[in-house]
């Protein structure tokens, strides 16, 4: 089959997907409704709100059996976000864009696709609501309005995501946040000449506590590391969840020296927490620390160096390879 294209204005539209909140979203009971709503208005086996990011498409929602994440080269949603309007392929086999795709002569064998292109506030298309069946059927105008509709809802709901500015999972601050909050900080202390610290956190073996427990266990995990951030950290420090098992935190007027001492503070609390031994698994995570350059840094190379330290001690760790 051949590929749908790249966007003209891919950076924009990754940049603006990074900076929406969307890709950190575990789960959201406003997609599962729309999923639920557009599987059973049209009576198909299957309907999803689907995030499209450089290299695969991210279900958000499923109602349906569905094998996720799965490339965006061979996805019917890649085409999907090159229009403003929905695409509808009333029967694959008859469309050369998908007669060969691997999802309809193999398993499971879609013959039907609709898909709404979900845009944020700014105009980026980074995402669908869409429907499959597994024969070709009809779209009468009525069923268009009705995708349209439920698509609009959609983009509600990731305008709402891109506004806030707190991970709802654990109450931190999100992504948006600290780069609301950050920019600030920086001026701050560029201001005052007063240092500033990023510490940077990625849990060890997250992905084998929710293989191993189920996701809720692996949600009582970021829980538990956020409180223990709030216990071991002053109110003046700005504590995020980035996304997934990473956490940072900004250390106000405080070097590198400072904030390597409070983050071994904070291995000892994790530590002591663990030894009551309240849950099946244990808390474990690798992390770095980098001081603002005021100099030579901008907020990108920052970031980034606070990453490769936390790197390289998961390295020492023989955690990665």
């Amino acid at each position: 089959m051949k590929a749908p294209v790249i966007p003209a204005n891919e950076p924009e539209r990754l940049h603006s997907l990074q900076e929406s909140g969307l890709l950190e979203l575990d789960t959201s009971p406003a997609f599962d409704r729309l999923t639920r709503l557009a599987k059973r208005f049209f009576n198909v086996p299957l309907a999803m709100v689907n995030i499209i990011d450089d290299q695969q498409l991210i279900a958000k929602s499923v109602d349906g059996e569905a094998v996720t994440p799965y490339p965006r080269n061979v996805s019917f949603c890649g085409y999907t976000i090159l229009s403003t309007t929905a695409l509808v392929v009333v029967d694959t086999l008859r469309d050369a864009r998908f007669a060969d795709n691997p999802f309809v002569i193999g398993q499971p064998g879609f013959r039907f696709y609709a898909g709404f292109p979900l845009r944020l506030r700014d105009g980026a298309s980074v995402g669908t609501l869409c429907i499959f069946d597994y024969a070709p059927r009809e779209f009468t105008d009525t069923d268009l309005s009705v995708l349209c509709d439920l698509g609009a809802l959609a983009e509600d709901e990731f305008a709402a995501v891109s506004a806030a500015t707190t991970d709802e999972l654990t109450g931190l601050f999100n992504r948006r946040g600290f780069n609301q909050f950050v920019r600030f900080t920086l001026s701050v202390a560029r201001r005052r000449a007063e240092p500033l610290t990023l510490g940077w956190m990625d849990l060890d073996h997250f992905k084998q506590i929710n293989d191993q427990y189920g996701h809720e266990e692996g949600d009582k995990a970021l829980k538990v590391m956020a409180g223990l951030l709030r216990a071991s950290f002053r109110e003046a420090d700005l504590l995020v969840r980035f996304g997934g098992d990473e956490f940072a935190v900004l250390f106000a007027d405080t070097d590198e020296q400072g904030a390597w001492i409070a983050m071994h503070y904070l291995t000892e609390q994790v530590a002591h927490y663990n030894e009551r031994k309240l849950h099946p698994w244990t808390l474990q995570f690798s992390w770095g620390v980098s001081e603002f350059d005021h100099n030579r840094n901008d907020q990108q190379q920052w970031l980034k160096k606070a990453d490769e330290n936390m790197f390289t001690m998961k390295q020492h760790r023989g955690l990665v390879r």
